[in-house]
């Protein structure tokens, strides 16, 4: 029986050795109820933020609903789930750090909340006798769990050897920012609304810098001609309300203290886009243009850019 085991160790490892990591992926979920004895337990609500190396990536209303218990290590069901791969600029290639924030709505309530991550490898890597095995692609498995009441908040430090290396990951870290350094924020910001606007060549030009978009095919759809031509328009937040947040390296977060930093200040005029492929469309456009927030660096140069 031995013997077989190392077999099997042996014909494991070179494929392991030169597997290739994909993502890391992250699951996060509050939740009420017995998950060894029961099924199904219940998530809290509330709200769960979550940030990258300080930087926040998104914003999670979680509703009171049940959801599964899996496998034999009883793994709850996410309620949030964060495919590192997939969040841009803000991972760096090497070591980062997430860190999940959650509120509930009701903060005398005790609950249990679990963070849960795994490598996602290219290769998969099978164990067990043939007919009773079992195949995965992930590895590096692990779970976090604290009992809690109010506010809870979990770090996790991960490698992600995948990410994009970009020259601002090694700009120097922000300290601090000056009266002057606010005001060229602010007009950075404000300055972003005037790119939507006819002939709309430089509103394009800023979504050609995400790779992910098709701009050909945007510009012949005319997403935002069309959206424009409805009534849709962009404000920035007043003044007094956007905030410059330091992050402990080069990025820096602008954002409003009163909710999102750019919205539509006509939001019914979206509903006047005629066709739900426009409609679609000049959405992914004006919110990829405007985001809720924005990341900036300070470049060698000694300019501001926003990062993309």
């Amino acid at each position: 029986m031995m013997r077989r085991l190392v077999l099997l160790v042996a014909l494991l490892v070179p494929a392991a050795a030169s597997a290739k990591v994909l993502n890391v992926e992250f699951e996060f979920t509050p939740f009420t109820g017995d998950k060894v004895k029961s099924d199904r337990v219940e998530t809290v609500p509330g709200n769960a933020r979550v940030y990258i190396n300080n930087i926040p990536v998104s914003e999670n209303s979680i509703d009171k609903h049940e959801v599964m218990v899996l496998f034999e290590d009883r793994e709850v069901a996410p309620a949030v789930w964060v495919p590192v791969g997939s969040l841009g600029p803000v991972v760096r290639r090497g070591k980062n750090t997430i860190r999940v924030e959650f509120e509930p709505a009701d903060a005398r309530a005790p609950y249990r909340a679990e963070l849960r991550w795994a490598i996602v490898n290219d290769q998969t890597t099978t164990t067990g006798d043939a007919g009773s095995g079992t195949s995965t692609n992930q590895s590096g498995e692990g779970v976090d769990a604290k009992q809690a009441k109010g506010k809870v908040v979990f770090e996790h430090e991960f490698t992600a050897d995948f990410a994009t290396d970009r020259p601002w990951h090694h700009y120097a870290a922000v300290a601090a920012l000056g009266d002057a350094d606010r005001k060229a924020l602010t007009e950075l910001a404000s300055q972003r609304t005037e790119l939507f606007k006819p002939d709309f060549a430089k509103f394009y030009a800023l979504l050609k810098q995400n790779p992910q978009l098709d701009i050909a095919s945007m510009r012949k759809a005319g997403c935002a001609e069309k959206a424009y031509a409805a009534g849709v328009r962009m404000e920035v937040a007043p003044a007094e309300k956007i905030e410059m947040v330091t992050t402990g390296g080069p990025a820096v977060v602008v954002q409003s203290s009163a909710g999102k930093l750019y919205a539509p200040p006509k939001p019914a005029a979206f509903d006047k886009i005629k066709g739900d492929d426009a409609q679609m469309c000049a959405s992914v456009a004006l919110f990829t243009a405007y985001p809720p927030r924005l990341v900036v660096v300070h470049s060698p140069s000694g300019a501001w850019e926003v990062v993309q």
